[in-house]
């Protein structure tokens, strides 16, 4: 009952699978990286370490689906869609990357996700499975669709609960004239042969009408997705494989790949997992649609241990809303930073707290930072001068890991409406100045907090209006970072002089 997800799924494998285990999972580079595409690299990332944990040798495979239609140009991109438009329906690798950086469009998107893979700390051999196509891979499993193609097609049919048109085939061949792969369809082959012709539209492009003929061994094909998936498990010998929660619908491409796998290939079935959908907002993210934040641009403003945490102390099946406004994103840290204290070996530790915890281990080896986040920003709103606050805090190298992503947030105004302030001090309220005078020079934050209360109720005050009176006095707005830590951070001592009391 206690167990995290990595936890359970690691154990699950040990239980049914043969060491050296396989993890496996992937993503088709059609967009940027966002959270969602992050949780396809971080769980079967978990997974790994759980088994790692448990002494157990194990390899992940994440795969990188570089070879299918390129169908829309995202809207990071649209600045290039002249360019990227003649391209429509070409294989993603196929593409050329108009930013002139990576050496296709698909591989621009692959990048990406390298580099947020070694900021993320995940350890993963990368596929671009364009090339195991092109040195033929897939090609035992492209003539084993060819030589069963009816049963495959029925079980496909009876999985998905749709009838398929008649020209279906299992192979997608790419043109060879217009290099397209999203317009063609088979029209006859044999075991090794298939005839094709470039005639479809597809909606978003239309086929040039080329008419040709190629063989498997030639590999410019792909196989269709819920044939492909279900190979490239044989291909990587998996263990173990999740995939969103919209693949294991009724329906889904999960149900063909377990029953291709098991009936039509008679081989033994990988574990199964199914993970929750990313929100942003309560909408579904879309890399192509622009809806959310890329994580490229919220790993500038959120450090990535904490990002990981939120994505990982989840239940697996649990859809996960991402709302980056700042007060929120100031309570995530603040959990994350409270986990961190959490001890596992603690026999009376909750579920909830034990999941903080576990989560916050697969997060970070080390703790980059041992101040309180909310000190950090605090103290430099009042010093500005960060040698100040890493003298204030006893935390100079966690003060200096912190310090970009603080003036990220200062840069783009993200800064929560509480920490929007400057000591200013100026005569105070009649009351607030009586409570200034009962302060004593050596009270630390907790005790100032205790005693706004305390002063209200023996002055008959509503606590929340001699709370407005002390912020006026002190930052001219009625509201403010945590009082407590406020006058501390400055000295009861120097409160009082600046405002002359």
């Amino acid at each position: 009952m206690h167990q995290h997800w990595s936890e359970w799924l690691a154990d699950r494998v040990i239980e049914e699978k043969k060491e050296p285990y396989v993890i496996s999972g992937g993503m088709t580079t059609s967009g940027p990286v966002h959270f969602g595409t992050l949780c396809e690299l971080l769980f079967p990332s978990a997974i790994k370490k759980a088994l790692e944990k448990r002494g157990k040798k194990c390899k992940y495979y994440f795969v990188a689906d570089i070879f299918d239609a390129f169908d829309s140009v995202p809207k990071s991109m649209e600045e290039f869609t002249a360019e990227l438009e003649p391209h429509l329906g070409k294989p993603l690798c196929d593409v050329p990357d108009p930013t002139g950086k990576s050496k296709s469009f698909g591989d621009h998107y692959l990048d990406e996700a390298k580099d947020l893979m070694k900021k993320f700390g995940i350890d993963a051999e990368v596929i671009r499975i364009n090339e195991y196509y092109e040195k033929g891979k897939f090609d035992e499993y492209a003539r084993f669709y060819l030589a069963n193609e009816a049963e495959a097609r029925k079980i496909v049919e009876d999985t998905s609960g749709k009838t398929e048109k008649k020209d279906w085939s299992p192979l997608m061949p790419v043109c060879q004239s217009c290099g397209k792969i999203a317009t063609t369809r088979v029209l006859s082959h044999d075991e090794d042969e298939y005839e094709y012709a470039c005639d479809k539209d597809v909606k978003y492009v239309k086929g040039c009408g080329f008419k040709g003929k190629n063989s498997i061994s030639d590999h410019k094909y792909k196989i269709v997705w819920r044939l492909h998936w279900p190979a490239w498990k044989q291909i990587f010998g998996s263990s173990i494989e999740g995939a969103g929660v919209d693949h294991h619908t009724k329906g889904g491409s999960e149900d063909t790949c377990e029953a291709i796998t098991k009936q039509l290939m008679k081989k033994d079935y990988h574990i199964p997992y199914k993970y929750g959908f990313i929100l942003f907002q309560g909408k579904k993210y879309s890399k192509s649609k622009g809806t959310g934040m890329g994580i490229s641009e919220i790993s500038t403003l959120l450090m990535p241990e904490v990002i990981k945490y939120m994505l990982l102390k989840p239940d697996l099946e649990e859809n996960i809303d991402i709302d980056p406004q700042s007060e929120k994103i100031l309570r995530k840290i603040e959990e994350f930073e409270g986990a961190s204290r959490l001890k596992l070996d603690e026999p009376e530790i909750s579920r909830s707290d034990r999941k903080k915890a576990i989560a916050y281990g697969l997060s970070t080896d080390n703790a980059n930072w041992k101040a309180s986040f909310l000190d950090v920003l605090l103290y430099f709103q009042l010093y500005q001068s960060w040698e100040k606050v890493g003298e204030l805090t006893k935390d100079p190298e966690g003060v200096a890991y912190l310090k970009p992503y603080i003036e990220e947030w200062i840069k783009r105004g993200f800064m929560p409406e509480d920490y929007k302030f400057r000591y200013e001090p100026k005569e105070p309220s009649a009351n607030a100045r009586k409570f200034f005078e009962s302060l004593e020079n050596e009270m630390d934050a907790l005790a100032v907090h205790n005693a706004v209360f305390e002063f209200a109720k023996a002055n008959g005050m509503e606590p929340k209006a001699l709370f407005a009176d002390i912020y006026q006095a002190l930052i001219g707005k009625p509201r403010g970072p945590r009082l407590g830590k406020l006058i501390a951070a400055l000295s009861v001592d120097k409160v009082k002089k600046d405002l002359r009391i």
